[in-house]
């Protein structure tokens, strides 16, 4: 009879720190400074469809999910630390959450984007963004009344079809806006991957916790001199 706990590592009970990260930018430009701590990856994420992955460190393991799921990750426990942009923890609120470190990593803006040929504002524009919650707080903020549209990607079709008259996305070097007719006109805030850590772990288990962000300090520190 096969014991499916241990001929899956996932399902066998861990005691050590776990790390929740996204596929794509974030996971390459953090796994350096990872590194940093002693902890590297096993095996290529890239090449396996497994979720949770060992390190180097038998106390330290690696989970590969949404990028808008991490902050939610982390908040609950399933993951004592985590990296996400800052877009993605604006949108989720950060509760029961410490954000300890700016990685200064995956850097980009997050924006209003309109038409080029766009007229007249309206007395209450449609904005397409799946960052519904920035949005909200942005333009009341500003005394603007807008409609909100949540949409999960391609904003930038939206103007085109008469869905919406601006965007509220993520810029990085503006081709895409470009490519579509459109130009950034409002900045809401400058983005970057930030560690961000759960507040009981830090307290159960702050020396070890500090110790990897103590030393993924010193990696940023490094990469920015």
């Amino acid at each position: 009879m096969t014991d499916t706990a241990s001929s899956n590592p996932a399902l066998v009970p861990f005691d050590g720190i776990t790390i929740a990260l996204s596929k794509g930018r974030i996971l390459e430009e953090t796994l350096p400074l990872l590194a940093k701590a002693n902890i590297t990856l096993l095996e290529d994420p890239g090449k396996s469809r497994k979720l949770v992955f060992p390190t180097t460190r038998d106390d330290v393991r690696i989970l590969i999910i949404r990028a808008t799921d991490v902050p939610t990750y982390v908040e609950y426990g399933a993951a004592d630390l985590g990296v996400a942009g800052k877009d993605v923890l604006m949108e989720h609120g950060g509760d029961g959450l410490y954000e300890p470190l700016d990685l200064k990593i995956a850097i980009c803006k997050l924006m209003v984007a309109e038409p080029l040929n766009s007229g007249p504002t309206k007395d209450r524009p449609k904005v397409a963004t799946k960052f519904v919650n920035v949005a909200k707080k942005y333009f009341a903020e500003k005394g603007q009344q807008v409609e909100v549209i949540k949409l999960y990607g391609s904003m930038e079709l939206a103007p085109l079809v008469g869905l919406a008259d601006c965007i509220v996305d993520v810029v990085d070097t503006g081709s895409t806006l470009k490519a579509n007719g459109l130009m950034p006109t409002e900045l809401i805030a400058s983005i970057s991957s930030r560690l961000v850590v759960n507040k009981a772990a830090m307290k159960m288990r702050h020396e070890l916790i500090q110790g990897i962000i103590n030393q993924m300090k010193v990696a940023v520190d490094e990469a920015q001199a």
